[in-house]
């Protein structure tokens, strides 16, 4: 009878197998995926949440004031945009309104830093206007005012 040579069932270290790497790679990848994740979450973050969401309930009420003045005065405001050298947009305002300047803010859905305020300057009875460097594209919201001190606004969402 023939006895087996010790070589014959000699078994290779796990470091030289394949299924120990397989199953370090599969949590390996996860982590990895997940940090890759994170990452990005965290430099595309969306800006939908308002920081001082206190104070700004609080002042819902005055918004809601200037809002309904507006309707008092009879006001309406439609916005367009014109280019023949230059991007211009602008504002026609129907109401009585005495103001050689409004004030327009412009307010992107997604991202906080394409958000825009513009002072828009009377170019006829109705009419006000500005030039924009950069042209716009996309659904916006708006808020036009006589300034700060507005008794009145008007608020909208155009897409250009």
């Amino acid at each position: 009878m023939k006895t087996p040579s010790p070589n014959r069932y000699k078994v290779a270290p796990w470091y030289r197998q394949f299924w120990p790497w397989f199953i370090i790679a599969l949590p390996t990848i996860v982590v990895a995926a997940s940090l890759y994740t994170l990452i990005l979450a965290n430099l595309h973050a969306d800006d939908l949440v308002i920081d001082e969401y206190y104070k700004e309930g609080l002042a819902i009420n005055l918004l809601l004031e200037r809002d309904a003045q507006a309707d008092k005065l009879g006001l309406h405001a439609e916005l367009y945009l014109s280019g023949q050298n230059q991007l211009q947009i602008g504002a026609r305002v129907q109401g009585d309104i005495q103001a050689s300047q409004l004030m327009l803010r412009l307010s992107h859905p997604m991202e906080a830093a394409e958000d825009r305020e513009l002072i828009l300057k009377r170019v006829g009875d109705e009419d006000y206007m500005t030039t924009i460097n950069t042209p716009l594209s996309g659904n916006w919201y708006w808020i036009l005012d006589a300034g700060d001190s507005s008794t009145w606004r008007l608020t909208g969402e155009q897409r250009f």
